[in-house]
């Protein structure tokens, strides 16, 4: 009569053991669906946030009212600089536009801040895009102290964008990289422009 009874108790406690290990498994796999569902999710969200910022880039550029705001300075031997986005920018209001660099190294610079503003006029603007949807908005500007064409890289799918400076007057190309806003949203600091 006991091996009946150890039989049925060891049959009760196997199922037990079982149905536990099932459901942790099934919570396990649920936890990691709900993980996987999460992810895509967020990944979803910075796409469409990503395509948003694209847009109004795109809109900025073709209401000539933008700014690129700078976080890396390239120079012209390669080595690079990482600067403030709210001082080192690229600016087109209209037919206006302003350039200005500067670096915390301690000294105001020209324009008090630790660099140089140059204003102009900005003029013979060209705009191309190509498959993938990155756009090349290229321009001359023209004022006191700055003769320059300056060339925007908006890339595709988001608004990082890339700035070359070209002087007329020498070849010290410099290059921005930063992210592309409407003038409505940006928060720059423009120093004392030369005169």
């Amino acid at each position: 009569m006991k091996k009946p009874i150890s039989h049925i108790f060891f049959a009760i406690l196997s199922l037990f053991v079982v149905s536990t290990a099932a459901a942790q498994s099934s919570s396990k796999k649920a936890k990691k669906d709900s993980i996987l569902v999460f992810r895509a999710d967020k990944k979803e969200l910075t796409k469409i946030r990503h395509e948003v910022s694209y847009d109004q880039a795109v809109a900025a550029l073709k209401s000539k009212k933008f700014v690129l705001e700078a976080t890396e300075v390239v120079f012209n031997d390669g080595t690079t600089s990482f600067v403030m986005a709210n001082t080192n920018f690229v600016l087109m209001n209209g037919s206006k536009s302003t350039v200005q660099v500067a670096f915390n190294n301690g000294f105001s610079g020209s324009n008090g801040i630790g660099g140089v503003t140059v204003d102009g006029s900005a003029s013979d603007i060209t705009t191309s895009t190509d498959k993938k949807g990155n756009i090349t908005y290229s321009f001359s500007v023209f004022g006191i102290r700055i003769n320059a064409q300056i060339t925007i890289t908006l890339y595709g799918g988001d608004n990082n964008a890339t700035v070359t400076i070209l002087p007329d007057f020498n070849n010290r190309m410099l290059t921005l990289n930063g992210q592309l806003v409407p003038l409505s949203e940006s928060d720059i600091f423009k120093g004392t422009p030369l005169f």
